[in-house]
């Protein structure tokens, strides 16, 4: 008797163990989906509250400035046949790329408006929900990339080289543009989602 045939055996039985069954995307799309449809029923309060709080011009009625922008943060505006013509790794890679930036920039927001604003714990926790719900959202979407073969995107530091000596008016701009984007993102992943969810149904 060798040792050979209790390894053989050992090996049989750990084989099905190591390949494990397909994992289907349909659980992790819906369960990210049902996470962007709740974030977007907050987005727009929490764009609201943060603007009551810097004061004019931003607290002014129907103030909208969409020609600020953050070159450390992508734009969710695309045009529909763009946007309609992306395949799958496309899409989620540009989502991952945006909640990845958004966790980054809703901390630095919230560390500019704790400075600029204390005492306003009502903006604050709505900021530091906002970065909770962006990074579940963002392991949402590494699961569904894993469910579909897809390579998950390396963590990157989007922020890069930030200064410190901003003015308050700039950290203000800098708040208004992340909060507004981070409603713009959710959004448009709802739609993402909503379309890989007919793609792959339960």
């Amino acid at each position: 008797f060798s040792l050979t045939a209790p390894l053989c055996l050992l090996t049989l039985l750990l084989l099905p163990l190591s390949l494990g069954a397909p994992i289907s995307p349909a659980e992790p799309i819906s369960q990210a989906y049902s996470l962007a449809l709740y974030m977007q029923k907050n987005t727009s309060t929490l764009l609201q509250t943060y603007l009551q709080y810097q004061g004019s011009p931003f607290s002014d009625p129907g103030f909208s400035a969409p020609e600020l922008q953050l070159s450390s943060l992508p734009p969710a505006a695309v045009s529909f046949k763009t946007w309609h013509a992306l395949d799958d790794g496309e899409r989620l890679g540009h989502a991952q790329g945006a909640f990845l930036a958004l966790t980054q920039h809703l901390q630095l927001v919230g560390d500019d408006q704790r400075d600029l604003n204390p005492g306003s714990p009502i903006l604050l926790a709505q900021l530091g929900a906002a970065r909770l719900r962006a990074q579940g959202l963002l392991g949402n979407m590494a699961a569904i990339m894993t469910a579909l073969g897809l390579p998950i995107p390396p963590e990157e530091d989007t922020l890069g080289v930030v200064a410190f000596g901003a003015s308050a008016f700039e950290r203000k701009c800098r708040g208004y543009v992340v909060t507004r984007e981070y409603g713009h993102w959710t959004d448009r992943a709802v739609r993402d989602l909503a379309l890989l969810k007919a793609k792959y149904p339960g």
